[in-house]
């Protein structure tokens, strides 16, 4: 039985795998949310000749249809939710999952719609889609490369000192066979002490002591300054690269997951760059060292030395494969402990609105269970490994003592040589020993990197123009060109065709989902058109410079996001080195200097995370502040007074008559009230524009507009009533 798409807990895999027997089912896809829209597993499934849903407890069927009576399977996206209808002919069935699920549940469906797909075929499939089966290579490692090369006379005089530090700790055995032959064994025969030759060879430990630590030192300090920088080039280059990448992608992406990447995975590089990496590179120097001087000492035991290699190289080979597959896979758990935190605590107050603390706290619990499990799995392994390793080098030190007392019966070797093998063998195995258990925090750094490059290797939908027009003056008039576009399968807009002249407001009307919200993010370009073109006075838009284009764009959202920092850096977000002056003057038109002065510390107060210390209305004016200072040549506002009352609506009314002078305006509003200044109306419709023209003249014409006009009156006539 094959199971794709959102990871089960272990309690639930086991319970599904019974249910898919008992109904004869060998592949499912597994969604992150429940047909009724909650944060609960659900399955879609098939055998021969059915289809089903399960959810709940024991994942019983909610759904079950022939494989016959389907007339069609129709996914659609829409605002990081993804809808499964399954069509028959007296009814449909919706089933939902996350927009981050949404290439394997059309992948699934693709199997689902096909006729009588073949065992291999799912096998294929399931192989392809199965997320824990991705391979994590040590390679990713090597790809490290290139943030170390800006320190590469730095790490150059780390590996000499690695050296250096290496050598010095290999002279005290070399010392102690001659102070054994020469000095110590004569003396125990009867013959004088040689105190010169014992001082000699003391002051030589002694030095080589003291050289090996201050090289050791030396070393550490160096690389690990170097790895320092390294990390943190990583981390400044991961983020720079996010913030670089277009909308489509973070709608597939969890906030906590990509958190955890930049931070923990960044850190966790950095710790194996600064310590393992340069333990591992010890470790080998010093073992190739010891084996080139165990061989010109006696190549017998040499070679009976380097008998446990093979076998500890076999156990890390085998060990390895399972470690890669259970470091990333405990990542990625890891990322769903960060994700289930930044939907709860920036949401408490929904929390604890619903009283919803027992299941959130439960849903922890679970996440926070798989990923003990995963560990335990991987210590399971880790801990039979080490011991293993342990118990082969004992047992070549045990074959050396033997072998050597053997060879000096037979007169082969002296006591001071065996003595000086001893020293070197136990220095030899030590580093094996450590060499070998740094396997595991070198999988572990190689799944981190791999999840790091999976961010750095995404390549942006909305690319930036190789060799960008310059637009030295831009006077505002945009214009579409035959522009359609989809959002994965659905299609949203089609051969949308609009003039917008300069300075001219143009309000944007519709029911939801006709497209407006999509229209405004091609206009600022955060995702690029699938058809046709989005002209900047006569220029494509795609021609100019992202950050030239933007420059010229002010955007109000209906729902304003507003920085943890003071009232004076959130208005200043878009010109960081504005003056009090040109601050104070923006909210002023905005009518937000009135409330701010009435703060305990004017513009200097703090907003709190997301200004959670401010209302809905004082936000959205300091928004305006924001637009108003950058002073835009175009200005785009998304809904911009839906979420207030009516006296905060006509405060933020007076502020948008400011904003809006002079400048070419697209205004999406639900309150068609708000758009009675409106040069001309623009009608949308299932991703056409269905009628234009100023708001008098829709009016007359009695069709779509004076239809959402009349009916919104209606709404407000019965509200009124009611109140």
């Amino acid at each position: 039985m094959k199971t794709v798409g959102f990871a089960l807990n272990q309690q639930d895999k086991n319970a599904l795998e019974k249910q898919l027997h008992k109904l004869g089912c060998e592949f499912a896809f597994c969604s992150d949310m429940s047909p009724d829209l909650t944060m609960q597993p659900s399955i879609l499934c098939f055998n021969e000749s059915t289809v089903f849903v399960l959810t709940g407890p024991g994942f019983t069927p909610v759904f079950q249809a022939l494989c016959d009576e389907v007339v069609h399977f129709d996914l659609s996206d829409h605002a990081g939710l993804c809808t499964l209808l399954i069509r028959q002919e007296n009814g449909l069935f919706r089933f939902f999952s996350s927009f981050s699920l949404h290439r394997v549940l059309e992948e699934f469906v693709g199997l689902l719609q096909s006729d009588e797909p073949a065992p291999e075929e799912v096998e294929a499939v399931a192989e392809e889609l199965d997320p824990d089966d991705e391979p994590v290579s040590t390679r990713a490692l090597f790809r490290l490369v290139r943030f170390a090369k800006p320190y590469r006379w730095k790490l150059f005089l780390g590996f000499m000192l690695t050296l250096g530090s290496t050598a010095a700790t290999l002279v005290p055995p070399y010392l102690t066979m001659p102070l054994f032959d020469d000095v110590l064994i004569p003396f125990q025969a009867g013959q004088p002490l040689k105190g010169d030759l014992a001082l000699f060879y003391l002051l030589g430990l002694f030095g080589s002591a003291i050289l090996a630590a201050l090289l050791a030192w030396a070393r550490t300090y160096v690389l690990a300054l170097v790895s320092e920088r390294i990390g943190s080039d990583l981390r400044t280059s991961t983020f720079k690269h996010l913030l670089n990448l277009s909308l489509d992608y973070f709608s597939a992406k969890r906030t906590g997951d990509l958190i955890s990447r930049v931070s923990s995975e960044t850190d966790r590089i950095n710790l194996f760059l600064s310590l393992h990496a340069l333990d591992f590179l010890t470790d080998v120097i010093m073992i190739v060292m010891t084996a080139a001087i165990l061989m010109t000492i006696n190549v017998k035991l040499a070679l009976l030395t380097l008998l446990p290699l093979p076998v500890i190289a076999w156990l890390i080979h085998l060990v390895r494969e399972r470690l890669r597959a259970g470091f990333e896979k405990g990542d990625r758990v890891w990322g769903e402990i960060t994700n289930i935190l930044t939907d709860t605590i920036p949401g408490i107050r929904v929390v604890k609105a619903f009283t919803q603390e027992e299941r959130e706290s439960d849903r922890f619990s679970d996440t926070n269970a798989h990923n003990l499990r995963v560990n335990d799995k991987i210590n399971r392994t880790w801990s039979l490994f080490g011991p293993a390793v342990s118990f082969l080098t004992e047992l070549g030190i045990l074959v050396i003592w033997a072998a050597g007392i053997w060879m000096i019966t037979e007169s082969e070797i002296t006591v001071g040589v065996l003595s000086a093998f001893l020293g070197y063998i136990s220095r030899f195995y030590s580093r094996l020993d450590s060499m070998s258990r740094i396997v595991s925090v070198t999988q572990r750094a190689a799944a981190g990197a791999k999840r790091i490059f999976d961010i750095l290797d995404y390549r942006s939908s909305v690319p930036e123009a190789e060799n960008p027009l310059p637009m030295p003056s831009v006077r505002g008039q945009i214009s579409l060109r035959n522009v359609s576009f989809r959002y994965g399968s659905r299609q949203v807009l089609k051969d949308v065709n609009l003039e917008v002249n300069a300075g001219e407001m143009i309000g944007l009307v519709g029911h939801s989902g006709s497209g407006k919200s999509t229209l405004v993010n091609l206009l600022c370009r955060f995702y690029d058109v699938g058809e046709g073109a989005v002209l900047l006075d006569g220029v494509d838009i795609r021609q100019i410079s992202l950050l030239r284009y933007r420059e010229c764009i002010g955007l109000v959202l209906q729902e304003p996001f507003l920085f943890f920092g003071s009232i004076a850096e959130n208005i200043a977000y878009g010109k960081p080195n504005a003056t009090r002056e040109e601050i104070i003057r923006a909210a002023r038109l905005a009518h937000a200097h009135e409330f701010i002065l009435r703060l305990p510390h004017g513009y200097d107060s703090l907003v709190g995370e997301r200004g959670q210390s401010l209302s809905g209305g004082e936000r959205q004016r300091i928004s305006i502040a924001r637009a108003l200072l950058i002073d835009p040549r175009i200005l785009i506002l998304d809904e911009a007074t839906s979420s207030v009352d009516s006296q905060t609506e006509k405060e933020i009314q007076k502020a948008l008559d400011n904003l809006v002078k002079g400048r070419t305006t697209i205004a999406i509003a639900h309150r068609l009230s708000t758009l009675d200044k409106a040069d001309r109306i623009v009608v949308m419709d299932r991703g056409k524009v269905v009628e234009e023209g100023p708001p008098k003249v829709l009016l007359a014409a009695k069709s779509h507009y004076w239809q959402l006009h009349q009916a919104q009156e209606k709404l407000m006539r019965e509200q009124a009533h009611h109140e």
